[in-house]
């Protein structure tokens, strides 16, 4: 079914536009207060946000929203979106809501919700919340006596930081490193260095000076050589990038070399395993992870099950086959045994006590296997579907059958902006670039 408002990850767009606007968020919030009220009691809603401008817009509408139709407000303020999904639980409340556009600059933002069991909602409820939206506004409306209330949670960020505490070992300290977080100026500009400082660490902190515009300008885990020259200059022992909403991660060794989600899987994967953690033989992954990590668990006698993009997809996967690790290269990584969904803080934690308990320096931890040559690209297009038209599809067919079990290929629509996106990757590098050149080729031919 067609979806006017929400994406593969919530809703989101340029804020004060459409979908991004006040009153969008006030029907938001709106409905999915209705969807999950039940019965006479009080009902709850958990909001967080990132550090974005536009926050102070969304979140009033959404408090609007809810109170009108008789759900009480919890307010994080500033908080990973991992958080929103703990404390929706810890909380007991029916909801939650994270308000952010995760990697996006600041003129973006976004909606995120979570079911009272902290976790992302399913295809069929947002489709459900969508109908509940365009319903109007005078219907499911409160009496004034059971207006909700709005209150402020002051210590929503000390109660995330012992979450992520109680998931680091015990008999684990990170005594003696020397450890670069990168906050993107986002969501995680308080609680990761002061988690990781508590736990022992010296802590280099960069990104941790939010002013509403500058949130993952330049820093964050999509511009991670600010954190990698970091590491290099403090000679560091490990440097940690987040993005803007801190539910991924990307990492670097004390050479200031890049490491990303697939290698941190491929790491968290091999202790695990080591230790007889990981449960199902397996780890979840999308589409999009590198043939490399796929090769490298075999070796392990272990297996690589795929989704569609979207962590949520990676979440369902691991509920389904009772999995406990999963993830995306981009750096959301998931573990179950912690959390609902992806949590940079708490994987950068599990990394760092895997180098703790080895004793063993990040270069030698973190580049497990080799990645295959692996080129991708982002395609804009203005209107219609590029990706039905037959000269597309010819195009797919001829480099499909190019390719052969010698690589993968996959070509799919942006779930939040205009663009079609190109992945094909192979043992020969050439090939692979010049087969993305051609699709990409005929895609815009197609959008012009």
């Amino acid at each position: 079914m067609k979806r006017t408002y929400f994406g593969t990850d919530g809703i989101r767009g340029t804020s004060n536009r459409f979908p991004m606007t006040p009153e969008v968020a006030m029907r938001a919030g709106m409905a999915a207060g209705k969807y999950f009220r039940n019965g006479d009691r009080r009902h709850a809603v958990v909001i967080g946000k990132d550090t974005r401008l536009s926050g102070y817009m969304i979140e009033p509408a959404l408090v609007a929203g809810f109170t009108a139709v008789g759900m009480d407000v919890y307010l994080m303020g500033p908080i990973p979106t991992p958080g929103v999904a703990m404390m929706t639980r810890s909380l007991r409340a029916d909801l939650g809501v994270m308000i952010s556009a995760s990697h996006n600059s600041y003129q973006d933002n976004g909606i995120k919700l979570f079911g009272p069991d902290g976790y992302k909602l399913s295809d069929a409820v947002e489709v459900e919340i969508e109908r509940l939206m365009d319903e109007g506004l005078a219907t499911g409306l409160a009496q004034p006596v059971d207006l909700g209330r709005a209150k402020r949670i002051d210590d929503a960020q000390a109660r995330y930081i012992e979450l992520c505490k109680g998931a680091f070992p015990r008999h684990l300290r990170l005594n003696g490193l020397r450890i670069v977080v990168d906050c993107a100026h986002g969501a995680a500009y308080k609680v990761a260095p002061t988690a990781l400082w508590e736990l022992g660490a010296e802590v280099i902190p960069i990104g941790v000076e939010p002013n509403g515009f500058n949130i993952n300008k330049e820093t964050g885990s999509t511009h991670p050589n600010a954190m990698a020259k970091a590491v290099k200059e403090y000679r560091a022992d490990v440097g940690i990038a987040f993005d803007g909403d801190a539910d991924r991660l990307v990492m670097a060794d004390e050479k200031g070399r890049i490491v990303d989600g697939d290698q941190l899987m491929a790491l968290i994967a091999s202790n695990w395993h080591k230790h007889n953690r990981l449960r199902g033989g397996a780890v979840v992954a999308t589409v999009m992870s590198n043939l490399g990590l796929e090769r490298f668990l075999a070796e392990q006698g272990l297996r690589l099950e795929r989704t569609k993009v979207g962590d949520r997809y990676v979440m369902e996967r691991m509920r389904e086959g009772d999995f406990n690790l999963g993830g995306e290269q981009s750096g959301h990584l998931i573990m179950s045994d912690f959390s609902t969904t992806g949590d940079g803080l708490l994987a950068a934690l599990q990394v760092l006590a895997v180098m703790v308990e080895t004793d063993q320096p990040m270069s030698k931890l973190a580049h497990t296997f080799t990645p295959v040559p692996q080129i991708l690209e982002n395609v804009r297009f203005t209107s219609g579907k590029p990706l039905e038209d037959e000269r597309v599809q010819a195009a797919l067919r001829e480099a499909e059958s190019v390719l052969g079990d010698k690589g993968r290929l996959v070509v799919r629509p942006s779930g939040t902006e205009p663009l079609i996106r190109i992945m094909a990757e192979g043992d020969d590098a050439t090939l692979v670039r010049t087969l993305t050149q051609e699709i990409a080729s005929v895609v815009r031919a197609v959008s012009s």
